[in-house]
């Protein structure tokens, strides 16, 4: 049995309409305006380098905002409760602090256009086609569930077909961005956090006003199947899937925190890219800083309704969360991706539902075009004009960028459906990390800090720490290994970094490095350090531009929350 499509159905009316009406208006108004500012493959793939901090950190916290974010972050919530809430404080700010201090200088100052372009740079070309095919094909397959939840929402919320709103999703997304490029993808992602936090507090003000405040929150998740576990972010066994609390710890430290978390952040081009669109390095520092502090707040408008949800939403309460924490299905049918969507249903008055759909419509338009604007980077200069398209003029390759825009966006849409399988889309996302992000991270990091390791290592670690990774999730689906929760996607995300810096090793004592001079500006010990120093005049002047001063600040808050909580 299933959730009835009317069960989910909102009671949209005029009003509700006229505003999404709007809000798409606006959209597509912001990418033609950003075509006027687009005259070379530049301007179109990295915005010209143009961009304000400001503008760029609110796009760096929304491109990661998409629909697995908010729909899977608020599904994590009403399954696991507040160890949700490691994805954020230690999933994600200390690794993207050490973008902003470690690895923009590098990025910004070496001028590249793309993370498998640095590849290329530090290891050659095995290396570089490794990365830019297995990047290409992790952005699509993100792309397309981002396009499927959104169709499935929009079918569920508003009753138009599945078709129609996978269609008109995609060709929305597909006409700014192939209009503006990165600019009006940008852009739009600064337009689309205002529109999300606008929609999600008044959901969780209300939401917590339902269930009693916090104290009432707090009785009723004790009360509830989950239990007081749910109340505290440590250990957080349930979210881990581990028994025993020592390894559900090192579990979330090194697979989450370390592996899986700094592989995302500082090798993931989809963020990286926007802090390359900024004006300076500086700016392109501080980009990942200011994007960190609003990062800190958003459990608290996506984790805390998901936990609303599972306590006071009927179809997600009492034997149906029981059944849904044992592996069974609910009996009301309805799954922990409907959370959000459920509590929508039962608390939004007209107008307010307006803005709570363009809310989510945002989020998911943010997360796609995140995907499509890097993948139409990393595909056409990463891919067709490094091996085969070479040396054609600057207006082909802006050309071949709008193509591969569209067809991007078409194979999103046939991706869509292998993210349908998963009852909880998080699960989905993070197994997709532990394949292409956390052995890139090994490689990465290895290669920039020690100067000796060889192009040979380069690529050979990158495959086998990757194929190390499907070993892992093969061993747990086909439950060999016992992995539940999301285990299986922190054990295979150790298992490639491990395995990835292991076979560098060994490939690297029995193969020729780089010479020197070649890998300044790639290796941290060979590069100058004036090379990699920010500006301080100007735009870039004041303490408050101080990227290492904000990250301290940031630092010192979530190290605060994390006490706290």
């Amino acid at each position: 049995m299933t959730v009835l499509a009317q069960d989910l159905r909102l009671d949209a009316n005029a009003i509700d309409y006229l505003l999404l009406a709007f809000y798409f208006a606006l959209v597509l108004g912001i990418g033609y305006l950003a075509r006027k500012q687009v005259s070379s493959s530049l301007d179109f793939f990295l915005s010209g380098r143009s961009l304000p901090a400001w503008v760029t950190g609110l796009a760096f916290v929304a491109a990661n905002l998409g629909a697995i974010e908010v729909m899977g972050m608020s599904a994590n919530g009403a399954q696991y409760g507040l160890p949700t809430v490691h994805y954020f404080w230690i999933g994600a700010i200390p690794a993207m602090l050490f973008l902003a201090i470690v690895m923009m200088p590098f990025y910004y100052g070496s001028k590249v256009r793309s993370v498998p372009e640095f590849m290329l740079r530090r290891f050659g070309k095995p290396a570089h086609l490794v990365n830019g095919l297995s990047f290409a094909l992790a952005q699509i397959l993100i792309a397309g569930a981002n396009l499927f939840l959104l169709a499935s929402v929009v079918n569920l919320l508003l009753g138009w077909p599945i078709w129609v709103s996978i269609i008109l999703a995609a060709v929305i997304v597909l006409a700014y961005t192939a209009l503006g490029g990165l600019s009006a993808a940008i852009y739009n992602e600064v337009l689309q956090f205002f529109v999300i936090v606008a929609a999600l507090l008044p959901l969780t003000l209300v939401g917590l006003h339902k269930v009693g405040g916090w104290e009432g929150l707090v009785e009723q998740v004790t009360n509830g199947p989950g239990g007081e576990e749910q109340l505290s972010s440590w250990p957080g066994n349930q979210l881990t899937g581990f028994g025993d609390n020592f390894l559900s710890v090192l579990g979330i430290v090194f697979g989450l925190g370390f592996v899986l978390s700094f592989g995302y952040w500082t090798t993931n081009f989809v963020e990286v890219q926007r802090a390359m669109a900024s004006k300076s390095m500086s700016a392109a520092q501080r980009t990942p800083i200011i994007g960190a502090f609003p990062k800190m707040l958003v459990p608290f408008i996506v984790i805390i309704p998901g936990m609303i949800a599972g306590v006071s939403v009927t179809e997600l309460a009492g034997e149906n969360k029981a059944a849904l924490m044992a592996g069974d299905p609910a009996p009301s049918g309805a799954t922990f991706n409907d959370a959000l969507l459920l509590l929508m249903r039962d608390l939004l008055p007209n107008g307010m539902l307006g803005i709570a759909i363009a809310g989510l419509l945002a989020s998911f338009m943010a997360g796609m075009a995140a995907n499509i604007s890097s993948f139409n980077t990393v595909f056409t200069y990463d891919i067709w004009q490094a091996y085969v398209k070479k040396g054609r003029s600057d207006e082909y390759y802006l050309r071949t960028g709008r193509v591969v825009t569209a067809c991007a966006t078409i194979l999103a849409i046939g991706t869509a459906f292998i993210a349908s399988t998963y009852a909880n889309l998080m699960d989905y996302l993070q197994q997709l990390f532990s394949f292409f992000n956390a052995p890139l991270f090994a490689t990465f990091i290895l290669g920039m800090f020690w100067k000796r390791m060889t192009p040979t290592a380069g690529w050979t670690g990158l495959v086998a720490g990757t194929l190390s990774a499907f070993a892992v999730f093969g061993l747990a689906e086909t439950g060999v290994w016992d992995l539940p929760g999301q285990g299986a996607s922190f054990v295979g995300a150790g298992a490639a970094f491990v395995v990835d810096i292991v076979v560098s090793v060994v490939v690297t004592m029995v193969t020729q490095p780089k010479p020197e001079p070649q890998l300044v500006g790639l290796v941290y010990s060979l590069t100058p350090k004036e090379q990699l120093k920010r500006s301080t005049v100007g735009e870039d002047a004041g303490w408050y531009r101080n990227p290492g001063l904000l990250a301290g600040i940031v630092l010192v808050l979530t190290i605060v929350l994390n006490i706290i909580f």
